[in-house]
Parts: C-alpha cells; sequence; structure tokens
C-alpha cells in the first residue's frame, strides 16, 4: 500500500516517542501505548476536505473545526486549540510543523506539481500564513509529490533545496547527538526529508525519524508521507496502523484510498 497512510504510520509509531526520546534506530514498532495523535487527525481532515470540495477554504476550515474537535486530546498546539474554539476562526502567523504534518492528502489528489502547491498552501494559510509554515507544507507536499511521480531522491533534493532553501546535505549521524525537541517546520522539515532521502526501505525511514529524539509522531509522519510515495509500506505496518484507527477515521481513510490514490498508483 501507498499513499497517506504512511503520515499517519508514522504518526501511530512516532506516538510513544514523542515523551520519551530515542537516539536509536533500534526499537519497537508498535506497543500497546501506540496511538494516532494530532498528525492523523488533522492528515484526514485535509483528506475530507478534498473528498468534498477541494477549492473552497470555507470546507477546508470546516473540516479542521469538526475533527480538531471531535478528537480534543489528540494533542494540539496551544495556538491551534484557541483556533478550533474561534467561531470565525482566523490564521495566526504560525511557523509550526503542523503545515506540513497533515499536508500530504494534496500531494495525491494533485494532477500536476502545480496543483499540488496550490493546495498545499491552501491548506495551510488558514492557520500557518508564517513564510516559514507555508514553505514547510509546500515542501513536503513538493517531494511526496515528485516521489509519487518516479523522481530519483537525488531530483527530490535538489528541487527542494533549489525551491526551497533547505539545506539537505548534512546526515543523520552528524545532527543526532545534539537535535532537540523542535516543532518549527525549518527544525524539522529538513530533518524529516533526510530521513527518507539516507533509508533504504518505509521502515527505515521511519527509523531515521524517530532516532533523532525530537518531535518523534511528527518527525515520522513527515518522513513518513514522502516515503510512502516512494515505496510500499510493508503489510505488518499497515495492518498495525488500521487497527488503532476507529471507523470514523478509518472511513474517511478508505474513502480517499479508494477516490484518488488506488486509481493513481
Amino acid at each position: 500500500m501507498k499513499g497517506i497512510l504512511g503520515a499517519i504510520s508514522g504518526d501511530v509509531i512516532g506516538s510513544v516517542y514523542e515523551n520519551r526520546p530515542i537516539k536509536t534506530k533500534e526499537f519497537e514498532l508498535f506497543s500497546p501505548y501506540s496511538i494516532f495523535t494530532d498528525d492523523t487527525v488533522m492528515t484526514l481532515a485535509i483528506a475530507e476536505w478534498l473528498l468534498e470540495d477541494k477549492t473552497s477554504k470555507d470546507v477546508l476550515i470546516k473540516n479542521l473545526k469538526y475533527f480538531g474537535n471531535l478528537y480534543p486530546n489528540a494533542g494540539y498546539g496551544g495556538r491551534f486549540i484557541h483556533w478550533l474554539m474561534e467561531d470565525s476562526p482566523e490564521p495566526y502567523q504560525s511557523w509550526g510543523n503542523g503545515s506540513a504534518m497533515r499536508v500530504s492528502p494534496c500531494a495525491w489528489v494533485a494532477c500536476s506539481l502545480e496543483e499540488a502547491q496550490h493546495l498545499a498552501r491552501l491548506s495551510a494559510i488558514v492557520t500557518h500564513d508564517h513564510p516559514e509554515g507555508i514553505k514547510g507544507a509546500l515542501a513536503t507536499c513538493d517531494a511526496i509529490y515528485l516521489a509519487r511521480s518516479g523522481y530519483s531522491k537525488d531530483e527530490i533534493k535538489s528541487h527542494v533545496e533549489s525551491n526551497y532553501g533547505y539545506g539537505l546535505s548534512f546526515s543523520l549521524d552528524e545532527i543526532r547527538p545534539y537535535y532537540d525537541f523542535d516543532v518549527s517546520c525549518q527544525g524539522s522539515v529538513p530533518e524529516s526529508i533526510v530521513s527518507f532521502l539516507e533509508a533504504d526501505s518505509f521502515e527505515d525511514t521511519i527509523r531515521n525519524a524517530i532516532s533523532l529524539g525530537g518531535d518523534a509522531d511528527t518527525l515520522a509522519a513527515i518522513a513518513g508521507s514522502i516515503a510512502s510515495a516512494y515505496w510500499e509500506i510493508p503489510q505488518n505496518i499497515v495492518d498495525n496502523t488500521i487497527c488503532r484507527l476507529d471507523d470514523n477515521l478509518l472511513d474517511v481513510l478508505m474513502d480517499f484510498e479508494e477516490k484518488f490514490i488506488l486509481t493513481n498508483i
């Protein structure tokens, strides 16, 4: 399987390491405490928006608010919690990695890179209208779109560096000893992309991202969203992720997969 389940599985696997950081790739993928968090909820909120009406900002805001309030304890940032409670929410200049963690459905709906960028920008600006928040969503979405379109890792790396100014020539071994919890796009999106670039499989991507010892579920969600456009997700990861979703989230995932992903592979 490919598609947005890559982001969701990264979130679920990383969930137990978000507050228990590790600096090794040797860890248990799933445990009884592995759960979906805000990364999954918001990814599927974006998916539902695209299923309903990808042209409407009002439909986008409606779905972000609906899913956010349906799962109030999923682990949102403080400013987003206030956004969810507002009757007419406005963007709040966020540069946080929430824009990147939820963007993957945009890359699978788009029929061109330009459309992917348009959808990614729209998905971000209703909350994350800071230039860094928008850039993080765009860079992630571009990487996913290029990966699903058959581009090589070198081509993806070159595109992201040239268009978004992220330096991606560092190695994970170089930064792992001092890398810390960072929820900014500028401090987590490049690391997530390199987690994919250094990997040799989907699972290896997830292990790379979590081994940095940072915002584990979001790093793994972003990295996993790219990796699942490049490689198949192993069946054991698919099964162990899907069984942790409730019926509401699973219905959105299946509807999205059927309409956009199974027809595009």
